[in-house]
C-alpha cells in the first residue's frame, strides 16, 4: 500500500469515525423535537395559533400570484372609490378604486416582514445584554442593567415614534425603531436564566478545564437560554407588528409600501370611520388582531412545553 493510498484511508476511518460520534447527538435532537412536537399538539391553542400563521404565511408568499402587482397601482385601479363589498370586490375598494383585498394581501407580506425582523433584532439585542450581564457581573453588569432599567421605564412606543421622526421614513426605519426600543424585557430574561446556568456544578468545571469566557458562554449558556429566547421571540413578534400598525397608522411609516397599519390611516384620512365605510376599516384591523393572538398563542404554547412549572393553560 502507497503511502498516498494509506492516507486515503486514514481520512476515511477519521470521517466515519466522526460521523459514528455524531449519529447519537443527531438521534437525540430527533428524539426532543419530536417529543417537542408531541407536547404541544396537546395545547390546542398552540395548534390554533399555528394553523393560522401558516395560512396567513401561505397568503403572504402568494400575494403576487393572488393579487398581481398591479393591484397596489393608483392609476391601475379599475373600481369606483369606495364601492361597497360585491361579486368582483369582495372587501370593497378604497378611495383610489382599488381592491381591499389586494391590498390586504400585500399588506400581510410587510407586516409579517417587519415583525419578524423587528422581533429578531430586538431578540438578538436583548440576548446578548442578558447574557454578558449575567456572565460578567460587576460594574459591567450595573451600568448596562441601569440602562436597561432605563428603558423599561420609557414608553416603548413614544420611544419608537421618536426615532422615526429624526431618521428617514422606510421599513427599515421602522423595524429599527422597533428593535432597539423592545429588548430589554428580553435582556432581564436572559440574565436572569443566565444566573441560574452559571451557578451550576459543570460551569465550574469547565472553568477549571480552563474555559474561557467565550466558551462557557456559547458552549454552556446560550444552548440553554435558547428555549427561553425562542418562546420569547414569537412574543415578541406579535408586539412589533401592533407597534408597526401603530406606527403607520400615525403615519411615521413607509408611503410607498402598502401594509396593514398603513391601510388604517388611509381609511382615517379618507373618512371611511365617519361615513361607515366598513370593508374598508375592519378587515386590516382585524388582520392584526388575529395575527398577534395567534403569535401570543404559540408563544404560550412553547413556554408551557419548554417550562412546564409555568402551568399554563392548555
Amino acid at each position: 500500500m502507497t503511502v498516498h493510498e494509506k492516507t486515503d484511508s486514514a481520512a476515511g476511518q477519521d470521517g466515519a469515525a466522526r460521523r459514528g460520534a455524531r449519529a447519537p447527538a443527531r438521534a437525540r435532537r430527533r428524539h426532543a423535537v419530536a417529543r417537542f412536537w408531541r407536547q404541544y399538539r396537546s395545547h390546542r391553542g398552540g395548534v390554533f395559533g399555528l394553523a393560522v400563521l401558516t395560512v396567513i404565511a401561505v397568503l403572504a408568499l402568494a400575494a403576487p400570484l393572488l393579487a398581481g402587482e398591479e393591484s397596489r397601482s393608483v392609476t391601475d385601479a379599475t373600481g369606483g372609490a369606495l364601492e361597497e363589498p360585491s361579486g368582483e370586490f369582495l372587501l370593497g375598494t378604497d378611495q383610489f378604486g382599488r381592491d381591499v383585498l389586494a391590498l390586504l394581501l400585500w399588506g400581510t407580506r410587510v407586516s409579517l416582514m417587519v415583525g419578524l425582523l423587528a422581533a429578531f433584532l430586538s431578540v438578538a439585542i436583548g440576548a446578548l445584554v442578558g447574557i454578558t450581564a449575567g456572565h460578567f457581573k460587576g460594574w459591567y453588569a450595573t451600568v448596562v442593567m441601569r440602562v436597561t432599567d432605563w428603558f423599561l421605564v420609557m414608553p416603548t412606543l413614544v420611544l419608537a415614534i421618536a426615532l422615526s421622526t429624526v431618521l428617514a421614513r422606510s421599513l427599515w426605519t421602522t423595524i429599527l425603531a422597533i428593535g432597539v426600543t423592545t429588548w430589554p424585557t428580553t435582556a432581564r430574561l436572559v440574565r436572569a436564566q443566565t444566573l441560574a446556568v452559571e451557578s451550576r456544578p459543570y460551569i465550574e468545571r469547565a472553568r477549571a478545564l480552563g474555559g474561557g469566557h467565550g466558551h462557557i458562554m456559547s458552549r454552556h449558556v446560550l444552548p440553554n437560554v435558547m428555549p427561553l429566547v425562542l418562546a420569547q421571540t414569537t412574543l415578541v413578534i406579535s408586539l412589533a407588528i401592533l407597534t408597526e400598525a401603530t406606527l403607520a397608522f400615525l403615519g411615521l411609516g413607509d408611503p410607498t409600501v402598502v401594509s396593514w397599519g398603513g391601510l388604517l390611516q388611509d381609511a382615517r384620512e379618507a373618512g371611511a370611520v365617519s361615513a361607515g365605510n366598513w370593508w374598508y376599516i375592519a378587515p386590516p384591523g382585524l388582520a392584526i388582531a388575529l395575527v398577534a393572538l395567534a403569535f401570543t398563542l404559540c408563544g404560550r404554547a412553547i413556554e408551557s412545553v419548554l417550562n412546564p412549572k409555568l402551568g399554563v393553560s392548555r
